[in-house]
């Protein structure tokens, strides 16, 4: 069973370590075993990318720690809490991003983050508002409708939302899709220094390696619903005799190379 290490970071005082804790988890559709009974721990305070190609079973494997679906078999424990069946324990201290679930269009971006305080049940929602607006600079689209928005900047306002409740575990779905570089160099700063600040434990699905090597203290890759190899970025690198980690990715994608026997 795969046990991702402390960082250098102090976590979250009380935080449940592992925050995530899966055994066995399988996912079916019909006959697509879509996840195939994985498991993996992560521990607090570390950033983990969970990379695979399209239909690899990240995208579920996520669904599932999120309470959106639930599992064929096996277990899921997110934050000491069984997410199958106390998964409203969990969920005010989570959050999550990706720029392929929209925001309601007709709302303005103030609108939307002053709703989505109020569901997480914020006390000091307009205190949290201008800090997520300070901290993700989109002071200049707040009264903007959400449906104006260009990708990036849809971008932006979803992350902006991911961090109004401060979570103590924050899921990313492609948390820099759509952006410049510029502007991705930029969030990807952010994110960092949220975790610095705040000792959060970060899980995302990424598909820029340069990203994950940057921001991740580990990686786990799958391939047809498996866990097929996991470690950190330089440990995964040197496994493989590759020079890059997308280098290594591309190896485990098109199922064309084992780790070095060096």
């Amino acid at each position: 069973m795969l046990a991702i290490m402390h960082s250098n970071l102090v976590p979250v005082q009380g935080l449940p370590s592992p925050v995530i804790k899966v055994t066995a988890l399988t996912k079916t559709f019909g006959d697509v075993r879509a996840v195939d009974a994985i498991d993996f721990t992560i521990q607090a305070g570390t950033t983990v990318a969970l990379l695979g190609g399209n239909g690899a079973g990240k995208s579920t494997t996520i669904s599932m720690l999120l309470g959106l679906l639930l599992p064929s078999s096996g277990s899921v424990n997110v934050l000491g809490h069984d997410m199958i069946r106390h998964r409203h324990r969990a969920l005010p201290r989570m959050n999550f991003s990706s720029p392929y679930v929209d925001l309601p269009h007709r709302l303005t971006v103030r609108e939307n983050l002053s709703v989505y305080a109020h569901l997480y049940g914020l006390r000091d929602v307009a205190g949290r508002i201008e800090a997520v607006t300070t901290e993700m600079d989109i002071g200049d689209l707040m009264h903007r409708h959400t449906g104006k928005l260009s990708a990036g900047q849809k971008t932006r306002v979803a992350l902006a939302k991911a961090l109004l409740n401060e979570p103590d575990l924050l899921l990313l779905d492609e948390p820099t899709a759509s952006l410049d570089p510029d502007t991705g160099d930029w969030v990807r700063s952010a994110l960092a220094n949220f975790r610095r600040r705040t000792g959060a434990t970060i899980l995302l699905a990424s598909h820029n390696m340069a990203e994950v090597e940057r921001l991740c203290d580990f990686v786990m890759i799958m391939r047809a619903g498996r866990i097929h190899d996991q470690g950190s970025p330089a440990e995964l690198v040197g496994r493989y005799g590759r020079a890059t980690l997308e280098e290594v990715f591309l190896d485990i994608a098109r199922a064309r190379s084992s780790p070095s026997k060096s």
